[in-house]
């Protein structure tokens, strides 16, 4: 029997693994940043102000260039090094750059001219505050050069995952992290008050942006690859990419009225942006960890696959994907949703981050959480049907997502505040996976198989008996410890983590889970001592 953890062509665990470490990295990095931007700014005028105005790049941002163009431009770029080698490869990277050149010059200037507008329309209830409003224009205008920055990036990152150069992507958001908080670290030495704070914070993300993109440039040139400056709207390959860009970018524009809406509502509420913020940043570890790592590795055999025209690898890989991202996801989420104040309180509570700005972060975080394995399933599924030629399935999936946020933020927000939002966010993640798996089962089958079924029924099982250790070591701690200082911090928030691990691992070896032996795997001692056995059993066949 094979194992359901391969991902393409041999055993592609390893260089998921690999991924999700540097992601790992890379997600740790956030979370310090994060870390020192509480302490700094806390979840107040400034903190909700530049979290607003950090989402005007990022809604262009996501709309098209890293979402849409990845969407895009991967698949089409890897069949045209499948079926013209690297030369067309080159080519149609550059003349994709030439293209977009001009476009994202003309968003950086009309988002200038228009940031008042654009930000009122965002976050109205900033106006209520005085000069809360024009705080966040300000911000919002020094950070819009980050769309062109992370768009070449998104490009750059496209080439080297089509040619399984996944490293040096990888590693690209680290560098952004980590300019960022060496920038902050001199913020915090300089003594800034809390406004010039927050202009330092916008210039360090510029400063991230072009670290992120430039520590790729090498790994590029050593592909051969030199840009030339080449205008060919005509070229098959570009209208490839237009003709998927297209219902992606509408697609994405649905989640961006999410983002709207959430924003619009939200910020009526003092402090909800950033209680919603600092709690999806760490929603954004496992998400990115594993959902974007595994995606990563399963977009590029999924392309490899859909050129090559072979329906029954390209249905093998999705559904070994979801394995490993479900085997992952589900521990995860009942940790986020039991240990929600202790891991809020470890990683937030210091500096200008209150007590309050705990538990109302604790609250979103557990309500996001909810929808953790459907958020990183997307991202595994969405690409199949990229590969596939079939983009308008991702846009209806997205759309029916977008109709059940707002239902919910409409019918809930003026009784549960933030709360609506956070919940109809998860609600809207779980019907957007819930779309792309039946619409890939109607097509292709096999991903409700019942041996796809049975090994989800004993992940499931195995993360449920984690749930009551997990609380009664967190309850215990609290008792023991108390919940002041960072010792009594680090132990009520990572005891508990470690015994779930234990917990999950031997729950899943009695359930018979799969998974965990390929997992193991990885770990040298692991892979030695099955090496060790399997070579007795031989020797005693």
């Amino acid at each position: 029997m094979t194992s359901p953890i391969k991902v393409g062509e041999g055993s592609r665990l390893p260089a998921a693994f690999l991924i999700s470490l540097l992601t790992l990295v890379s997600r740790v990095l956030g979370l310090v940043r994060e870390q020192v931007f509480a302490a700094l700014l806390g979840a107040g005028h400034y903190a909700d102000a530049f979290n607003t105005a950090y989402r005007v790049p990022n809604l262009l941002r996501d709309l098209f260039a890293e979402g849409a163009l990845s969407a895009a431009f991967v698949p089409t770029y890897a069949r045209a090094l499948h079926e013209g080698g690297p030369r067309r490869a080159h080519d149609l990277a550059s003349r994709f750059l030439t293209l977009i050149g001009l476009p994202l010059a003309a968003l950086v200037a009309i988002g200038f001219v228009l940031a008042r507008p654009l930000v009122h329309a965002l976050a109205p209830g900033f106006a209520a505050v005085p000069g809360k409003l024009d705080t966040t224009v300000a911000l919002s205008r020094v950070m819009l050069p980050l769309l062109p920055l992370v768009s070449f990036a998104a490009v750059a990152m496209g080439m080297l995952n089509a040619r399984e150069r996944f490293a040096p992507p990888a590693v690209a958001p680290s560098m952004f992290n980590l300019v960022t908080i060496v920038w902050a670290a001199g913020l915090w030495v300089l003594g800034l008050p809390p406004a010039q704070l927050a202009v330092g914070w916008a210039v360090g993300a510029v400063l991230g942006g072009t670290a992120q993109l430039l520590v790729q440039v090498p790994a590029i040139w050593r592909e051969g690859w030199r840009y030339r400056p080449e205008w060919a709207p005509a070229d098959p390959g570009i209208r490839a990419i237009g003709t998927l860009m297209a219902p992606a970018t509408v697609g994405l524009a649905a989640v961006q009225v999410n983002v709207f809406v959430s924003t619009n509502f939200a910020s009526h509420e003092p402090g909800a942006v950033s209680w919603l913020q600092y709690a999806f940043r760490i929603l954004y570890l496992p998400i990115g960890v594993f959902g974007v790592a595994v995606g990563t590795i399963a977009t590029t055999g999924l392309a490899r696959r859909a050129a090559a025209g072979d329906i029954d690898g390209l249905r093998d890989t999705l559904v070994r994907s979801l394995s490993l991202v479900a085997f992952l996801t589900l521990p995860a989420t009942v940790g986020l949703v039991v240990l929600r104040e202790p891991i809020v309180r470890l990683l937030f509570e210091r500096g200008r981050f209150q007590a309050s700005d705990t538990h109302h972060t604790a609250v979103a975080l557990a309500l996001y959480a909810t929808g953790l394995v459907a958020y990183t399933g997307v991202k595994v599924i969405a690409p199949a049907f990229y590969a596939l030629g079939s983009p308008r399935v991702p846009l209806l999936a997205s759309a029916s997502a977008v109709v059940v946020n707002l239902a919910v933020i409409a019918l809930f927000h003026r009784g549960w505040g933030y709360r609506a939002i956070a919940l109809g966010t998860a609600l809207g993640s779980i019907v957007n996976a819930m779309v792309l798996a039946g619409a890939f089962e109607a097509r292709l089958g096999g991903l409700l198989a019942r041996p796809a079924r049975a090994r989800l029924t004993r992940m499931t099982a195995a993360s449920l008996l984690m749930a009551p250790a997990i609380w009664m070591a967190s309850r215990g701690l609290d008792a023991g410890l108390g919940t002041h200082g960072l010792g009594a911090q680090l132990a009520t928030g990572l005891g508990p983590i470690v015994v779930g691990l234990v917990v999950y691992a031997l729950s899943s070896r009695l359930l018979g889970v799969e998974e965990l032996q390929a997992m193991l795997s990885l770990v040298p001692w692991a892979s030695a001592r099955a090496a060790a056995a399997k070579a007795s059993r031989s020797s005693h066949g």
